[in-house]
């Protein structure tokens, strides 16, 4: 993927040098706790982030230390690539969603972060992975998930790293056309089941946004070479819940699921990827 000669965004916070704004004091959970809750939540297709943050009101809460994001754009070479792909989705998108649904484009902010930090929905920790914020309009990122990526879940590349923070930004794209809160108000009313195939659909409708963000890209800048979509699609396989659950338990339970399987997720992809166009990205009508 090409990437190297892109701006930088000026959305990136990086708290990557202070520890990442990681929990100091008393009264916080345990890494063994956070740990548990992690698992509990892959297994009963509950938000992990909601298990923790429950736990930590439960116990008090703890003391954390927020420092400032360091001065500047990132100098080494995970940060500056994580700063020109969140560049090229406002590039693409402030022109996409006007010209498509007549929205104009809100820049989230991306936040890049070691171990633990804080955010509006709670407690974010590295075990989590990526995650938007609709509070706050944020997207956390701990760069270990992508040497995760490659080494545990057999997904990998530059192109392949782009799609997840695409995919992220997918979830911001979702909430500026409102999409978001109607669907966590359709969950408030619903079973755990259907709360469950709601989020499904927001997490594939997430990887068609990705994809229609890297069709623009390509057609604006031709960022792809040789293997890239291979490479995103291979990710987008790996992270499916049925071969994520497989690969934890030795079966899946399709009505746990919260993102998609392998087949949807890289469907859904390729959609995006095909179409450029938000509106074939309805994964609620289909």
């Amino acid at each position: 993927m090409k990437w190297e000669d892109f701006r930088s965004s000026d959305n990136l916070q990086d708290y990557r040098g202070g520890g990442g704004g990681g929990m100091v004091g008393g009264g916080g959970l345990g890494i063994g706790a956070i740990l548990i809750l992690g698992i509990i939540g892959y297994l009963t297709g509950i938000d992990p982030r909601i298990l923790i943050s429950g736990a930590e009101m439960v116990s008090g809460g703890s003391s954390r230390s927020q420092p400032a994001p360091q001065a500047g754009p990132p100098t080494d070479e995970i940060g500056r690539f994580v700063s020109a792909v969140l560049a090229q989705t406002e590039d693409v998108w402030k022109e996409v969603l006007p010209a498509q649904k007549r929205v104009s484009y809100v820049q989230p902010k991306l936040v890049l972060f070691s171990g633990a930090t804080r955010s509006a929905c709670g407690a974010a920790q590295s075990a989590m992975g990526p995650f938007y914020c609709p509070l706050d309009q944020k997207v956390y990122l701990d760069t270990s998930f992508f040497e995760d990526m490659r080494r545990k879940l057999g997904g990998g590349g530059d192109f392949a790293y782009a799609y997840v923070i695409a995919h992220e930004i997918g979830h911001h794209v979702e909430n500026v056309l409102g999409i978001l809160p109607k669907v966590q108000e359709a969950q408030q009313r619903s079973s755990q089941q259907q709360a469950n195939a709601l989020s499904v659909r927001v997490e594939l409708m997430a990887d068609c946004l990705a994809g229609v963000w890297a069709h623009h890209a390509e057609k604006k800048w031709k960022i792809l070479q040789d293997g890239d979509l291979q490479e995103a699609l291979s990710t987008a396989a790996a992270i499916g819940d049925d071969r994520l659950q497989k690969a934890g338990r030795g079966y899946a339970v399709p009505d746990s699921f919260t993102h998609g399987s392998s087949a949807q997720r890289t469907q859904w992809l390729k959609i995006g990827l095909q179409s450029g166009q938000v509106d074939a990205c309805n994964t609620f009508s289909r």
